[in-house]
């Protein structure tokens, strides 16, 4: 008598979709949470009140955390769809924290204040470096689990 097959995949959550912000990934959704937060509102005040200072700064910490923001949203909403516009934006993260690290140090001259990606993110522990390579495992596990 054949036996019933065993799986070891959980059930999809309600409505079908993969559950990318749960179990370990609830660390990411809150590290990207956070990113969200400190890089649009550290470079809304900067674009505000000190734009003439260091505008490509400012304006690439805005960019990094509109970034942030869509791979925050994706985790959230769970589901396929989600989870590819979460893997592109973690390439570009990456991309971005690569040149970006890569041109601050070549040229430190044409960032005369830092951006959240200088240095590959020295001044927020590597963190930013880090977060994408961390998203896109997580994000390629979630294909597998789907």
């Amino acid at each position: 008598m054949a036996e019933p097959a065993t799986t070891t995949e959980k059930p999809a959550p309600a409505g079908g979709r993969l559950a990318l912000g749960s179990g370990p990934g609830r660390l990411l959704v809150w590290l990207y949470g956070v990113f969200t937060v400190g890089a649009g509102s550290r470079a809304v005040y900067q674009l505000i009140a000190q734009y003439d200072r260091a505008p490509l700064s400012y304006i690439l910490s805005a960019v990094s955390a509109v970034v942030y923001a869509v791979i925050l949203f994706s985790l959230v909403r769970g589901g396929e769809k989600a989870r590819r516009v979460g893997l592109v934006c973690c390439c570009l993260e990456l991309l971005g924290v690569l040149g970006v690290g890569t041109w601050t140090l070549l040229e430190p001259s044409a960032f005369p204040d830092d951006t959240v990606w200088s240095g590959y993110g020295y001044g927020y522990l590597f963190i930013p470096v880090l977060l994408p390579v961390t998203g896109l495992l997580w994000l390629r596990r979630g294909r597998r689990a789907g």
